[in-house]
């Protein structure tokens, strides 16, 4: 049975998939696994191809959602966007790291954040 925290998380990437869909994103893909990890999400936005890691958070008592993609966590993201556009053939391509942040309100309802190219590959050691 699901924890309730992988149902939060699936239910977060869904819903940010529908609010970068309203925001001019096409889905490419979602939940695109190697053996190194997962990448969230990964869609387009006009000729940029965008790697986009999804938190959802209940508060904020630990931080926004952005906060909490640390640096080993950026550059494992690094690593898993090498894998994908090598699968494709798409070195070419101009590609960049987004975050959306879901938090939950006291009312009930859902803040979205979303911060586009989040961080570079400096950012993430490389």
């Amino acid at each position: 049975m699901p924890s309730s925290r992988s149902i939060l998380g699936n239910e977060g990437e869904a819903l940010a998939a529908s609010f970068l869909e309203r925001s001019g994103y096409r889905i490419l893909q979602r939940n695109f696994r190697t053996p190194l990890g997962e990448i969230d999400l990964v869609a387009r936005e006009g000729d940029c191809l965008c790697f986009v890691e999804v938190k959802t958070r209940q508060s904020l008592k630990a931080g926004s959602p952005a906060e909490s993609v640390h640096f080993a966590k950026r550059r494992k993201l690094v690593k898993l966007a090498y894998w994908y556009m090598k699968a494709r053939g798409l070195a070419d391509v101009r590609a960049r790291f987004d975050v959306v942040g879901l938090t939950r309100e006291e009312g009930g309802g859902l803040r979205f954040s979303l911060l586009k190219n989040a961080f570079d590959l400096n950012d993430a050691g490389y």
